[in-house]
């Protein structure tokens, strides 16, 4: 069945506005300024707590109103497709971070961020620690053991001097930034995939556009 377009007061067919899923969330949560209700933890009641966003969003379907406006903020006023979007980020899979990856995603699309995959990292060899005197900045040393050599006829013992090292930075933190990257990418397919299928979008309509895919993994360029 084809799914009806909105019509507008005057009587024609509304155009709904297409968004890439970054786009859309940020939208939601920066411009929007939804916030994310995430499910209670089991063992507790809604009882205190209200109904929860999913289910007025149900009750609203189900009566098929729409709240007039929304195309500017007017006092705490929420757009309904923002709305939308943010309960379909706090229903985030376990599999997928869960609740966590909610947060995360709501954070940094309200910070119009996309998660650090440290461009450009490259583990480097450095002094673990370094010191500044007269002739400038220089590795600190330690000793490790000593040596007996014969110098000018006489032996005599001396110290054997090491600098320790580290990899800075490290290539675990590199491995972590990228894999959080990847999670945060494959949570969106989520939200993406949910938000289409879900068809409760009344203005938005988000497209299959994505974030690039592991951004570090660059393809060669062809060359003549």
């Amino acid at each position: 069945m084809t799914q009806q377009r909105p019509i507008s007061r005057a009587g024609c067919t509304k155009v709904k506005r297409a968004l890439g899923v970054q786009a859309a969330l940020e939208w939601a949560f920066r411009v929007e300024k939804a916030q994310l209700e995430l499910p209670l933890p089991k063992g507790l009641t809604d009882e205190g707590f209200g109904f929860g966003l999913e289910y007025v969003l149900l009750q609203r379907a189900a009566l098929g109103c729409k709240i007039d406006g929304g195309q500017h903020k007017i006092g705490s006023y929420t757009h309904e497709d923002a709305e939308v979007i943010a309960a379909t980020v706090a229903g985030i899979p376990d599999s997928l971070g869960g609740k966590r990856m909610a947060i995360r995603v709501a954070e940094l699309a309200r910070a119009g961020l996309s998660p650090d995959w440290m461009p450009g990292a490259v583990p480097r060899c450095v002094p673990v620690e370094t010191k500044i005197n007269q002739h400038g900045e220089r590795a600190t040393t330690i000793v490790v053991g000593t040596e007996r050599v014969l110098s000018r006829g006489k032996w005599r013992t001396v110290e054997v001097l090491a600098c320790p090292v580290t990899f800075s930075p490290h290539p675990q933190q590199i491995e972590a930034a990228r894999r959080g990257y990847d999670d945060w990418w494959q949570a969106l397919g989520w939200v993406r995939d949910g938000l289409i299928a879900g068809g409760m979008l009344r203005e938005i309509e988000v497209s299959a556009a994505m974030p690039r895919a592991r951004p570090w993994e660059r393809t060669p360029s062809s060359r003549c």
